[in-house]
């Protein structure tokens, strides 16, 4: 079985010609009745040895990952770098398995950031919040750096995101590190507009690597979806959290009402950029709310399965219309944004 990703290889090594890829792909479009864009496909799984594969090389790391604990605080994560960077040039670059590829790229950049997070720990030291939040900026640095060169060796899509987290990271330390005082109020004052800000922005992000590929027909499709992955819980929890519904005992009518009209909006905006993340993100804060509001309309034992039920229901039905609610939203939209999110296509009767 080809991927998309196998096909376009296949394009740029010249073993097939564009007109015939688009040929295929027009073919593979008709005989499945459904749009592949509103379907929101992303390469995870390729066959079983993906998983067999994978459990391997979480088995190697850990093992590489212990013996480096007993060696001197450091190593362990200098030598599970090394471990996913070598299995990656095998199982990433050659065989290209897209599983034990992300678990790798993961392993990489979590290798490099833990080696001076594992040598802080070692040495004890208490810094100030100003000097934490300096080190913090740092040590993300090194992590968007090693995103940065394994990028540009294996291309692996969810490492853009996994560089624009680190890279939000910096932004968000440092400015906390200039604006807080050495008790830290000033941290948590700013830390969630901060984190909203930087959702806001790989939101931005993910929407210019999806224009790039309207028809998401390429990685430059899957590299938007990780990064929607990454902006939605960024924007969705400050949201929620100055409703005070991140501890459900805060809960009220009017807060909880808040939450449902700022779902309803998210749902709008993830219909009209046909990604499903802000949904997904922002479905706990639901669940909380609606549980709430049934248990204050005296429904005590039954609250959870009653709200399971109706959001249960309403995701089934979105998804089983998305294609044709979707339609509707674009096409009210204006010619200008109409001409840069993916193309609204109803499934074939």
């Amino acid at each position: 079985m080809y991927s998309q990703a196998d096909i376009e290889s296949a394009v740029a090594a010249g073993v097939l010609s564009r007109d015939a890829a688009e040929g295929l792909h027009a073919h593979a479009l008709g005989l499945r009745q459904a749009p592949v864009a509103d379907e929101e496909h992303f390469r995870l799984l390729s066959g079983f040895n993906d998983i067999f594969v994978t459990i391997a090389a979480l088995l190697m790391l850990g093992a590489c990952a212990g013996i480096g604990a007993a060696v001197a605080p450091g190593v362990a994560g200098l030598l599970v770098a090394g471990a996913a960077w070598g299995m990656a040039e095998y199982f990433t670059r050659q065989r290209r398995m897209a599983l034990p590829s992300i678990v790798l790229m993961l392993a990489f950049v979590g290798g490099v950031i833990a080696v001076p997070i594992n040598i802080l720990a070692e040495s004890q030291m208490d810094p100030s919040n100003r000097t934490g939040a300096l080190i913090g900026a740092g040590i993300a640095i090194l992590g968007a750096a090693a995103a940065w060169i394994h990028w540009r060796r294996f291309m692996v899509p969810i490492t853009v995101a996994a560089g624009a987290a680190a890279a939000a990271a910096t932004v968000v330390a440092l400015i906390i590190a200039a604006v807080a005082p050495a008790t830290g109020d000033g941290a948590e004052r700013v830390l969630l507009p901060l984190v909203f800000a930087a959702g806001i922005a790989v939101f931005a992000l993910a929407m210019r690597w999806d224009i790039s590929d309207r028809a998401r027909e390429t990685r430059r499709s899957d590299v938007a979806f990780w990064l929607h992955l990454l902006a939605a819980p960024m924007i969705a929890h400050p949201l929620f959290n100055w409703l005070g519904v991140t501890d459900g005992a805060n809960v009220t009518v009017l807060s909880a009402a808040g939450v449902l009209a700022i779902y309803a909006l998210l749902g709008l905006v993830a219909l009209a950029v046909d990604r499903r993340a802000l949904l997904v993100s922002a479905l706990a804060y639901v669940l909380i709310s609606m549980t709430w509001l049934f248990r204050q309309f005296g429904m005590v034992e039954l609250n959870f399965a009653i709200t399971g039920l109706v959001i249960g229901s309403a995701l089934l039905m979105l998804s089983a219309f998305w294609s044709t609610i979707r339609a509707a939203i674009v096409t009210q939209l204006p010619v200008g944004v109409q001409a840069r999110l993916p193309e609204p296509r109803l499934a074939i009767a």
